[in-house]
């Protein structure tokens, strides 16, 4: 999960905290799910938070949760914004790969070293998350000042205008970051650092994208800004620009640094982007609405809440709230919100708890619900790109209740939870595997069908484990993680290929999920637990990975029998089938020299797979 570096200090300024000791902010930051990971450089802290809340990518954004959290600000909070000076013209040589385009200007910066990193790990962390490593959306922030926008001639009123285009690998030249000579694009991509990492992005394209002001090129996204617009210290205007394959994720990824700077004291000014059939104003600072009822808050928190106390939640996890009636939803006459009755009730943070047992807190004395029926409006701010569903309000009414002051009950159920038959099976081929002298495992299921198959001188279309269609990811974050194996083997022996600088012997064993498609199950998918093993040493046969798989099948009562087979990934004379108790559940043998090599090991292997509910 992403990793942030916070200056304490700093945090405590922002957030109105200054009282507050390093443990104590640490148990604040706990309670929004934020966890303490360590400290950084020059006593930073190293935060680590689930990916969802992109908006605490930076200082600025954290210091605003807390903030909400201590009472400080409440409600939704939309910057102001001045009317746009610039425009952004999408001209039709854009490549059709990354066709879209968003921009702001932020005016009235006041940068010390401190802000610029800030901001520049603002930058870093969306690319790494939303940004999908810059494939999805990249960002490139300019010196306003040194800009020069094209105008219309004898107009001095009229807008300023830069231009997102295409250009030729080999056409317009400027000078890149942290180089000193001016390059085409095509050489940036051969000669720069930055270039050679982000190359695949663009490569192969017969157009580059590229943005020109009425000097020249100043930006190749998604690869790297050019020298003359960086930003530095003195910099006090900055245009923001981020280029992608979707318009939401570039225009969400802009309203997160535009909140960011807005904390830090700038101005936001709006951008007119125009392509050739249509014009819209960004940064997109529209709120939107979502509707929650009463009851699913008490009911998923296992609270009695009153509902005064609801919008008062709601406003500290900084939304904003309306309440209306449940008739409304049903197509019943509107009861206007003023006309809903609220118990009022002493705020939290300052009066009892209201989360005790017993009975309903916003009950009249003849037990009737106060607040039965009502269902809540709720405002959400642009930078929240987390909340998707009413769940997710809930969610931060939970937090801002304080999830440590929900009093834990047993569930009014008859049952006793209890370990599944299939995780017992599980938990005791692993002890037999460990007591037979194997380091348990555990790797990502996920691969990619080199190593699945061509690495292990496999193919799809054999007979054999292992051997038959992975599940695929439509939309692969990394060509790493491309499909979800079919066999476990390939991922031990990628562990035994970054371990060929560990001492020998190397006994690894893994108990893990495999897949195939298969059109007979109602998902498409087959999936099963698979049971691997490899040992590499000097002396590795098919006698020693036999004598551990006896071993396992007698500890659970089966009988083994091993007749010859074929398998690609083994060495032929040297292989067999794992039959138990009368059924073929995998294979056993010694690893084909030609597997070894393409995975540079030098020892021999003997290995095994089998299915684990053959032990039941």
């Amino acid at each position: 999960m992403p990793v942030v570096d916070v200056d304490p200090d700093e945090l405590r300024k922002l957030a109105g905290a200054e009282d507050r000791s390093d443990e104590e902010l640490k148990d604040d930051l706990f309670a929004l799910g934020l966890e303490f990971e360590g400290l950084g450089d020059d006593g930073a802290f190293e935060l680590e938070f689930a990916p969802d809340r992109l908006d605490r990518l930076s200082v600025e954004g954290i210091a605003r949760s807390l903030r909400y959290q201590y009472g400080h600000d409440r409600g939704v909070y939309v910057p102001k914004t001045n009317d746009a000076e610039w425009v952004i013209e999408v001209d039709e040589s854009v490549p059709e790969e990354r066709p879209y385009v968003t921009g702001a200007i932020v005016r009235g910066l006041d940068l010390d070293e401190r802000r610029l990193e800030s901001l520049i790990q603002l930058q870093e962390k969306l690319h790494a998350t939303m940004g999908r490593g810059r494939a999805k959306g990249a960002i490139g922030v300019h010196d306003l000042a040194m800009i020069k926008g094209r105008a219309a001639r004898g107009d001095d009123d009229a807008p300023k205008t830069i231009s997102y285009r295409g250009v030729e690998p080999d056409g317009d030249r400027f000078v890149p970051l942290d180089d000193d000579e001016e390059r085409t694009p095509g050489e940036v991509l051969d000669t720069h650092p930055t270039g050679d990492t982000y190359r695949d992005l663009v490569e192969g394209l017969d157009r580059y994208p590229a943005i020109y002001d009425d000097i020249g090129l100043f930006s190749f996204p998604p690869v790297i800004n050019g020298k003359r617009t960086e930003v530095d210290e003195g910099s006090r205007d900055l245009l923001i620009e981020m280029t992608g394959t979707d318009q939401w994720t570039i225009d969400r990824m802009l309203t997160i640094v535009c909140y960011a700077l807005d904390a830090r004291g700038g101005r936001i000014e709006e951008v007119d982007v125009r392509y050739d059939d249509r014009e819209f104003v960004r940064p997109d600072l529209s709120t939107d609405t979502k509707r929650v009822g009463h009851d699913r808050i008490e009911r998923t928190l296992g609270i009695d809440v009153p509902g005064k106390e609801v919008v008062d939640l709601l406003e500290r996890a900084g939304l904003s709230a309306e309440t209306v009636d449940a008739g409304e939803e049903r197509g019943e006459p509107e009861v206007p919100a003023d006309d809903v009755e609220l118990e009022t009730v002493p705020n939290r943070t300052q009066g009892p708890d209201t989360a005790g047992g017993g009975g309903r807190s916003g009950a009249e004395p003849d037990g009737k619900p106060v607040d039965e029926g009502l269902v809540y409006e709720v405002e959400i701010p642009p930078y929240r790109v987390d909340v998707l569903h009413p769940m997710d309000i809930v969610d931060d009414v939970g937090r801002a209740y304080g999830f440590n002051d929900l009093e834990p009950t047993y569930p009014d159920v008859s049952t006793v939870g209890g370990r599944h038959a299939h995780s017992r099976l599980e938990d005791a081929a692993r002890d037999a595997l460990v007591g037979l002298g194997f380091e348990d495992l555990l790797n990502f299921y996920m691969t990619n069908e080199a190593a699945l198959f061509d690495r292990m001188g496999l193919s799809p279309d054999h007979d054999a484990l292992g051997a038959r269609g992975p599940p695929t990811i439509t939309e692969p974050y990394s060509e790493e993680y491309t499909v979800v194996r079919t066999w476990a083997l390939p991922s031990l022996v990628m562990v035994l290929e970054s371990n060929t600088h560990r001492a020998y012997p190397q006994d690894l064993a893994e108990i893990g999920l495999v897949s195939g498609v298969d059109p007979d199950e109602p998902t498409g998918v087959e999936e099963h637990r698979s049971v691997a093993g490899v040992l590499a040493r000097t002396d590795a046969s098919y006698e020693d990975a036999k004598a551990r798989l006896q071993a396992l099948a007698r500890a659970f009562g089966k009988t083994l029998e091993t007749p010859p087979t074929d398998h690609p990934s083994f060495i032929r004379g040297r292989t067999a089938e794992i039959v138990l108790d009368g059924e073929s559940v995998g294979v056993l043998g010694e690893v084909h020299p030609k597997v070894l090599v393409e995975h540079d090991l030098e020892l021999p292997v003997a290995a095994f797979e089998f299915r684990l509910d053959a032990l039941r």
